[in-house]
């Protein structure tokens, strides 16, 4: 049985996006519609519309009398993939501002372009054409567009950025020495499956660069030389599949910009998820107003500092408590009402903020960095201290310094949520108004375990914290008596400048496994040169050696700016090393108090739980904020 066959109320195929009174009726077009995808049960690729929805919308608006149509009926086709590709490459289709950039992985490009050999949807494109000239992106996939057309539509993608932008990096990427890139993609015929390869050397003849798809005479040519017959005939059914394969297009036509972005919204609510930074940046967009530059703009204030970056989300909480509302995923949903002039105010007001919150990190707590905050959110919390008491006393920036030590040890922001964001925001202005001596928030006070139990990692917060301690310490080299460099060290590029006190050698030796060995009191700062010279020797051996080259209080002095103490000491010349962590944590522990002085009101002791849920690496350079349970 036929599609057509299959739907007997398929009679009709409406061009809404003729001028009023050129109604087309095809059933030619309906069959070719519900024939787009074999056994798909009459379900088209587009994931807004199903092909039996389509026409019936098609017999419903051919009783309507076309005076009573309105202008934002969608237009609805079905072209082929690579001639959509071929309209973005032209400038014909453009993406506009508001989308967010390119964020599918590796394993997504290949399963998008195995659908497409094998002929499975992937969904529907939808587009909106407008006179209107909006802000749009020049290049897709590291491909330069071309120029729109004077005087004609535009055409802006609102729904499948990540599928196009897939196929026309795939097919249209030309190498320039770069074999590592995400479109150096090639088709094993043998295997029939897509993989990365990371060299610009031509393969074996079975296996074709994908890139050669978009050229019929050089895939023609690469398929010849296969020797095999059945290797040609796949070849030959790759370059007609990817040739040939439809897709469904619905066009929006006659919709103001000011609804564009809340569609794009809506319609984004499932495939890859949206951010919070992404769903603000369509509600709150207008021709005038792109959320996106705005926090490009308080980035900035970090960048020209010279102190890195911190995640977008943590610097839309800044705006949205600028603006009134506060730091929780509702809050920051406010910001969709306001004017363009309130969110500049916002902006504003949190650009200032924000200077002065960097100031005081670099100044009072010495993070060069904001990659050595132990928690990202706290500098959203920061900025809203500094908006509302811009003149800090001397009294409060103490006291500013004891909430920063205090929320940065006891796993206050791990999991941070609504009802404390809440709190906390009512906290800053109760400190801000006078009515209390202290930000009182109910983080626990850290025991001294935390040091002990917690695995030293560059993404979880107590290593950040014991990077932060020792570099308030200004520890010295333990061979040549040096200052370390401890902006280096908490730049967190690496952990060279981290080593371990008793060697992970030589505790295997005795029986410790890496984690037992991996913990955070068993960490200094320490010059790589000075960590070849130790080695693997146990601190008896090497400890003696400095004791009696450069004398021991000398030692003794250089590891008291490394947090070890006399008992640390005396433990570790005897190679206790469970002796020497307890010693040392309990130093540790001291020196945080001693920072965070007299706990907020409510504060309760806490033991913190081992943080293995951060040990995974980045798959980003970008900052992330993995800490809030909002």
């Amino acid at each position: 049985m036929s599609p057509a066959e299959g739907a007997p109320e398929a009679t009709a195929w409406i061009d809404a996006g003729r001028t009023a009174g050129e109604v087309e009726v095809s059933n030619s077009r309906a069959a070719e519609c519900l024939s787009v995808v074999p056994g798909c049960d009459h379900r088209c690729q587009c994931r807004l519309i199903d092909c039996r929805q389509l026409l019936r919308w098609g017999n419903a608006l051919a009783t309507i009398p076309v005076q009573k149509r309105q202008a934002q009926d969608p237009d609805s086709s079905v072209p082929r993939l690579v001639t959509v590709v071929d309209r973005v490459l032209e400038g014909d289709v453009v993406l506009p501002k508001f989308q967010r950039n390119f964020v599918w992985t590796r394993q997504q490009i290949l399963d998008l372009l195995d659908s497409v050999a094998r002929n499975y949807p992937i969904g529907s494109i939808l587009l909106w054409q407008s006179t209107e000239q909006l802000a749009s992106e020049r290049t897709v996939a590291g491909l330069t567009v071309g120029e729109h057309r004077h005087g004609y539509p535009v055409n802006y993608i609102l729904d499948g950025q990540q599928r196009l932008a897939t196929i026309c990096g795939a097919l249209h990427w030309a190498p320039d020495g770069d074999a590592e890139s995400n479109w150096n993609i090639v088709y094993d015929l043998e295997e029939q499956a897509f993989r990365h390869t990371d060299t610009l050397e031509d393969p074996p003849a079975h296996i074709i660069p994908v890139r050669l798809l978009s050229n019929g005479f050089l895939f023609a040519n690469r398929a010849s030389k296969l020797g095999s017959a059945d290797l040609q005939e796949r070849a030959a059914e790759l370059y007609n599949r990817f040739s040939n394969y439809q897709i469904a297009v619905v066009t929006l036509r006659g919709m103001p910009s000011t609804e564009v972005a809340k569609v794009f919204e809506r319609i984004n609510s499932t495939a890859t998820p949206l951010t919070v930074v992404d769903l603000m940046r369509a509600a709150t967009w207008s021709p005038e107003f792109d959320l996106k530059d705005e926090i490009d703009e308080l980035l900035e204030v970090l960048s020209r500092k010279q102190y890195g970056k911190v995640d977008t989300k943590t610097m839309l909480r800044t705006i949205s408590a600028a603006a009134g509302f506060g730091f929780s995923r509702e809050d920051m949903n406010q910001l969709r009402h306001l004017s363009k002039d309130e969110l500049e105010e916002a902006v504003k007001a949190a650009v200032e903020a924000s200077k002065l919150a960097v100031d005081f990190l670099t100044t009072h707590v010495r993070t060069p960095r904001a990659t050595a905050l132990p928690y990202y959110n706290q500098f959203a919390v920061l900025v809203e201290i500094f908006r509302q008491v811009p003149k800090a006393t001397a009294a409060q920036y103490d006291a500013i310094e004891r909430w920063f030590w205090l929320t940065a040890s006891g796993e206050y922001f791990k999991g941070w949520n609504a009802r404390q964001m809440a709190d906390d925001r009512e906290a800053v202005h109760s400190f801000a108004s006078g009515r209390t001596d202290e930000i009182e928030v109910s983080a626990g006070v850290p025991r001294s375990v935390l040091w002990r139990r917690n695995q030293f990692r560059a993404t979880n917060a107590p290593s950040k914290l014991l990077g932060l301690l020792l570099a308030e310490a200004h520890p010295l080299d333990l061979r040549n008596g040096r200052r370390i460099d401890t902006d280096k060290a908490l730049s967190w590029q690496n952990d060279k400048e981290f080593h371990h006190f008793f060697p992970k050698s030589f505790l295997k030796k005795q029986g410790l496994n890496v984690s037992q060995a991996n913990v955070c009191a068993n960490l200094i700062m320490l010059s790589s040169v000075s960590n070849i010279a130790i080695s693997d020797q146990p601190p008896s051996v090497y400890l003696k050696d400095l004791c009696e080259t450069q004398g021991k209080d000398t030692i003794r002095k250089r590891l008291a700016t490394c947090l070890i103490e006399e008992d640390a000491f005396e433990a570790a010349l005897r190679d206790d090393y469970e002796g020497f962590l307890r010693a040392r944590s309990e130093t540790l522990h001291k020196r945080l108090m001693e920072l965070i002085g007299s706990p907020a009101t409510g504060a309760q002791e806490h033991v913190v739980v081992p943080d293995d849920g951060e040990s995974g690496g980045r798959d980003t350079d970008e900052p992330i904020d993995r800490d809030s349970a909002d």
